[in-house]
């Protein structure tokens, strides 16, 4: 067998082992390293965000040099290329709006300039999809006119060139992917996106004080407005999770912690809408990562109504004792390095924590050694390399270490049957346009007169291409 593909299966045997919460060889490494791949290669961050061939670049020479056993294959994932192109107002781009050394910024608009109105709930609730295009599309570009004002040749060519872009942005993951196998040897950490439903109002449509008015001026439109976009974050989820089952999907978790909403509101909005897609995900076995950005001690006993092994938890701001006591039975863990220590901290020091967490978490398996948080450019080339040896000294098992996941592996995993899940499909899943179409083709079927030939294949047809759109506009809003 090749060297580089022996050492991928055994990286990969190592890191579904922890991800099933159980004991593998040694503790897996896997950084969530975006800018700081940059610093390493010697690029800066205007070079990694706006050209992703660069950043895929550096992603491989970083993991290729640490040795690490998965990464993010680009974890500066948002391409500023393509949203300078629809001109995201957003975005604040490296060596544009910043010094050319200053990774890219989200630009909280104004509460005036909320890029959905407080009294626009019901138009969100009757169709997001919809919604998105009309009114969300339009607000958050510099390029797309609205609906019934004078459009330009430059607003048909904006929406073109990216469309394109992302198509060709997304299509490039692939051939990243193996690389990352074949050149390093080295695993893709997660695959697909998914935030929760409060979370996306609250970062992309009302704005972070909007919400907070809402939630105490107008608490039922706000849990609707959730339960609206609940089937179209689970269809993107699923759409874009690793087909194999093999690695989570990634959830990037942002103001459902202290102090951004009340324990009361976390419980009526945010876990009451974001509960049951993850249910529903593992019903199919797609784990699902908890990126906990912030501090979520408050509700860890939340999470831990969840099935087993269906989520991984990632420490940023929690206590890690704690995050230990409610939550390690169940669930693999990750995280928990101080990104301040890799910034300021010396290597001694980060050694000295690095072994704390080993301590702590990583005795019975199921941990996963990484920052806090994503890692940019302020991290200390020798204090990655010292969390990096200090895992592979202190983070090994006695004995093989290798549990039973051959049948992951081989992909022998247990899913429903396609129609026994319609049968039981839960009652949030249901919308009108279904999840996946701008435009159903019950409607299309109206604007046609007769079909002389199949018409099972025109329906087929037409929801596939229909399904371009709708993909473009909930990426825009999950992942751009």
């Amino acid at each position: 067998m090749d060297a580089m593909l022996e050492k991928y299966n055994s990286r990969l045997r190592r890191y579904i082992t922890a991800l099933q919460n159980e004991k593998p060889d040694c503790v897996p490494i896997r950084p969530f390293a975006a800018e700081f791949t940059a610093r390493y290669c010697g690029l800066t961050c205007q070079q990694v965000t706006h050209d992703y061939r660069l950043a895929f670049d550096s992603v491989c020479q970083t993991a290729k040099d640490f040795d690490w056993d998965a990464v993010v294959p680009n974890m500066v994932y948002v391409w500023t290329g393509l949203v300078h192109a629809l001109g995201v107002r957003y975005y604040g781009i490296p060596g544009i709006d910043l010094d050319a050394n200053t990774g890219f910024q989200y630009k909280e608009p104004p509460e005036d300039q909320a890029f959905m109105k407080e009294n626009e709930y019901d138009e969100l609730i009757s169709d997001p999809t919809n919604f998105l295009y009309e009114k969300w599309l339009p607000r958050i570009s510099t390029e797309v006119v609205e609906p019934g004002k004078p459009a330009k040749a430059r607003s048909y060519q904006a929406l073109i060139k990216t469309a394109v872009a992302m198509n060709e942005y997304f299509y490039a993951f692939g051939p990243q992917v193996e690389r990352l196998k074949t050149e390093c040897g080295t695993v893709p950490a997660i695959s697909g996106i998914f935030k929760a439903p409060l979370d996306i109002l609250g970062d992309k449509l009302r704005g972070y004080i909007g919400l907070t008015m809402d939630l105490l001026m107008q608490p039922d439109k706000v849990l609707k407005a959730c339960e609206a976009l609940m089937p179209h974050l689970y269809y993107v989820a699923r759409a874009t999770a690793d087909p194999n089952r093999l690695v989570p999907i990634g959830f990037w978790m942002h103001r459902g912690c202290t102090p951004f909403i009340t324990p009361e509101r976390f419980k009526s909005h945010y876990w009451s809408t974001l509960k049951p897609i993850i249910e529903e995900l593992w019903k199919e076995k797609h784990q699902v990562l908890f990126y906990a950005e912030g501090n979520w001690d408050d509700h860890l006993k939340s999470f831990a109504e969840l099935p087993e092994k269906s989520i991984v938890f990632h420490i940023d701001r929690s206590s890690p004792e704690k995050v230990f006591e409610t939550l390690k039975d169940k669930f693999c863990v990750s995280g928990g390095l101080p990104n301040a220590l890799l910034t300021v901290g010396t290597p001694q020091e980060v050694r000295e924590q690095s072994k704390k967490l080993i301590k702590l978490l990583a005795k019975d398996g199921g941990y996963i050694m990484d920052a806090s948080a994503i890692i940019q450019n302020d991290a200390k080339v020798e204090n990655m390399r010292a969390m990096t040896e200090t895992t592979r000294e202190y983070g090994m098992y006695d004995g093989t270490g290798w549990s039973e996941v051959d049948h992951i592996l081989n992909g022998e995993i247990e899913t429903p049957i396609e129609n026994e899940a319609e049968e039981q499909k839960p009652a949030w899943l249901s919308c009108y346009p279904s999840a996946g179409v701008c435009v159903p083709w019950e409607e299309k079927q109206k604007e046609i007169p007769t079909i002389k030939g199949d018409e099972v294949i025109v329906e087929q047809i037409w929801n596939a291409v229909e399904a371009h759109s709708y993909s473009f506009i909930w990426q825009m809003l999950l992942s751009f």
